[in-house]
């Protein structure tokens, strides 16, 4: 049996992984330090005799006894609201968590995935964004903290693929919503379905021109673990090229909750990317993957997962710090 070690486990996404990775018959190992991620996420797991979980910070040591096949490396804050309100975190994770990770791969002679972002483009010139883009990023702003530990990270996952001949794959993960995502982390999705739940203004930051292409859960999974079983080592695109405004997004949501509130708009925060959409050519030809789940199947998916959470959940706020970041 195969094993493998996913870092961010009980984040939205690397929970998601853990059952794939299990149903494709893998011994899991999976790690988190619960910063960001929810022990909810994985509940159903503990006990199962090809799981097993460890509480861990990936920026200290990490001691694994035995083989180890592969590493999926998915610990990270990934909202704005997260990685605004603990910046040093974020960028010791992409810097230091990702050395930690590529030195385990190095010693197990295990293969491993890094978990990039289309945040590496920043607000992008070129568009829709193709993989030999190298992004237009203010490393000095707000969102540079994130930006730049993902872009030190797949620098520093070359390096180790051309210095160490280490096996790396990294994927470039465009923006990916469904069950278990934090109802207030601050991204699109959570944020107007929470706020049509609670009987809220759906709030537009900026004129809701902006652009987002959103990709259902299953669907990145499924380009992930093919890019893991791949021979290829350079960032490649995941995710869904069919582009929406936010603006017309929104009332798209309000349809789908059959809400009548009316839209809001404030302020943009700084550098928030005016477009995002993904050129998936490269997965298509290497992968033979694109996304299958229509929108609005995947958000009615995402909508009644969300309707299930308790009164606590709905109302919890994590926005009290972010109001201080739409300004320079």
């Amino acid at each position: 049996m195969k094993k493998v070690l996913i870092t961010g486990a009980a984040g939205f996404l690397g929970s998601h992984l853990c059952d794939r990775f299990l149903a494709e018959d893998y011994y899991v190992m999976g790690m988190d330090n619960f910063i960001t991620g929810d022990q909810k996420n994985i509940q159903h797991l503990i006990g199962l005799e090809n799981f097993e979980f460890i509480e861990h910070d990936v920026t200290k040591y990490i001691k694994i006894e035995g083989n180890l096949d592969c590493i999926l490396h998915f610990a990270s804050p990934a909202s704005p609201i997260d990685y605004l309100k603990i910046p040093i975190q974020t960028l010791k994770v992409g810097s230091l968590g990702t050395h930690n990770l590529l030195g385990l791969a190095k010693a197990k002679n295990a293969r491993i995935l890094i978990a990039s972002t289309s945040e590496v483009y920043g607000d992008p010139l070129v568009h829709p964004q193709t993989e030999n883009y190298y992004g237009n990023v203010n490393t000095i702003g707000p969102r540079g903290v994130y930006d730049e530990a993902k872009r030190f990270q797949e620098s520093i996952t070359m390096a180790y693929h051309r210095f160490h001949g280490v096996e790396t794959r990294i994927v470039r993960i465009f923006n990916t919503y469904g069950p278990r995502m934090r109802l207030n982390d601050g991204r699109v999705i959570p944020a107007f379905m929470g706020q049509a739940l609670r009987g809220e203004d759906l709030t537009i930051f900026g004129d809701g021109m902006q652009t987002r292409s959103f990709c259902y859960v299953d669907d990145q999974v499924e380009g992930i673990y093919r890019l893991l079983l791949s021979d290829y080592s350079y960032p490649v695109n995941i995710g869904n090229p069919h582009e929406i405004s936010i603006k017309d997004f929104a009332e798209e949501i309000l349809g789908l909750t059959e809400t009548t509130q009316k839209v809001i708009y404030k302020e943009l925060p700084v550098d928030d990317p005016l477009q995002r959409q993904p050129d998936i050519s490269l997965a298509k030809k290497l992968l033979n993957w694109e996304p299958k789940v229509d929108r609005k199947e995947g958000l009615n998916k995402t909508f009644e997962y969300f309707k299930t959470l308790s009164t606590e959940e709905l109302y919890k706020s994590e926005h009290k710090d972010f109001k201080q970041h739409i300004k320079k």
